[in-house]
């Protein structure tokens, strides 16, 4: 209420009144100031913040090691107005539920790459069959203008920021025989995740692929329903398939990246003070993750050497790209291949 709304022509009574509202304004201001630091300025008022961060691994994983640090760096650096509560090994579902669940504001963070892409279509950039030659290159597209562009995206139509992000071990395609080029995939049947680019990439290629719960490869493997399949050295090791396949053909077919995500508006409601502290606490957990990342890849390889599987470094990579560039170029949009290219092109 403006200050001349309370004048009156008479001096006298002018001053009578102003005594007697003098109170009441005084109070609504006490009042109002009361009511500001009641709110959602979590900075100013203190209030406890508990974040549920859901993610499929467990906790001796890499990521799940880094996520315990990340927890452990918010919460000091916040000084311990935000606990990040972890909820490891799909306890809180699968990667979509609990993006899903985000949303709904029932958990707040996950560990999520391209299937995202169910909403942002540039998140598919993420996990493209010879994109990326190494993970040098990697690094520098998602930490560039091709990596902005898809995080914009994330952002704009997930609803979740990116806060780090995981590079991951390269996909290998196993077997019991070695497989150097396409010519050697002639009638071998081998199982690739329900994923449709995946699928007519490797079909250009020569090969019979079909999609398979992964659950459900090793048995496929050990009953000879399938001949191969496709994963990470971690993921090679961590099922067991050193007991049904005797070579990894060092393919290297996708290199890709997956981001430690938060809500919008589960970041955006808290004070610039914490915001900060939670950016200044991503960034340390990435440089750790980091390093975690370049031991897994030489712990894991040796492990599956040490269990007798045979790493085959000669295979023809130029020729598996060739084989399969045309079911990538026609699997993408016109907008996500000219990102594809641009991710080609960084040196």
């Amino acid at each position: 209420m403006r200050r001349q709304e309370f004048y009156i022509k008479t001096k006298g009574v002018f001053k009578l009144k102003k005594r007697k509202l003098l109170l009441p304004v005084l109070l609504i201001l006490v009042l109002l100031l009361g009511a500001c630091g009641g709110s959602n300025n979590s900075s100013s008022s203190g209030k406890k913040i508990v974040w549920k961060f859901g993610f499929i691994n467990n906790l001796d994983h890499p990521w799940g090691k880094t996520a315990q640090k990340f927890a452990d760096l918010v919460k000091e650096k916040t000084n311990g107005q935000i606990t990040v509560k972890l909820y490891p090994n799909s306890q809180l579902g699968s990667e979509v539920d609990t993006l899903n669940q985000i949303k709904a504001g029932t958990a707040d963070l996950t560990i999520s790459g391209e299937t995202m892409a169910n909403w942002a279509p540039k998140a598919a950039l993420m996990a493209v069959p010879y994109a990326l030659n190494s993970d040098e290159q990697m690094k520098k597209v998602i930490e560039g203008d091709v990596g902005k562009e898809i995080t914009d995206d994330i952002k704009a139509k997930v609803g979740v920021t990116p806060l780090y992000y995981h590079m991951r071990l390269p996909r290998n395609l196993t077997s019991n025989k070695p497989i150097n080029s396409p010519s050697d995939l002639k009638g071998f049947k081998m199982r690739v995740p329900d994923v449709p680019l995946f699928l007519d990439s490797w079909k250009a290629a020569g090969a019979k692929p079909q999609a398979m719960a992964f659950d459900e490869v090793f048995t496929a493997l050990q009953e000879h329903v399938i001949d191969g399949q496709e994963n990470p050295y971690d993921l090679i090791y961590d099922n067991g398939l050193y007991e049904v396949q005797k070579y990894v053909n060092q393919t290297e077919h996708v290199r890709s990246w997956i981001y430690v995500v938060i809500g919008n508006k589960q970041f955006e409601s808290l004070s610039p003070e914490l915001q900060k502290a939670v950016k200044e606490a991503a960034t340390e957990a990435q440089a750790y993750g980091d390093k975690l990342f370049e031991e897994q890849g030489k712990e894991y390889r040796q492990k599956l050497l040490d269990k007798g599987m045979k790493i085959n470094d000669k295979v023809d990579k130029e020729a598996f790209k060739k084989a399969m560039a045309p079911a990538i170029k026609k699997s993408l949009t016109n907008e996500q291949y000219k990102l594809y290219e641009e991710m080609q092109a960084v040196k």
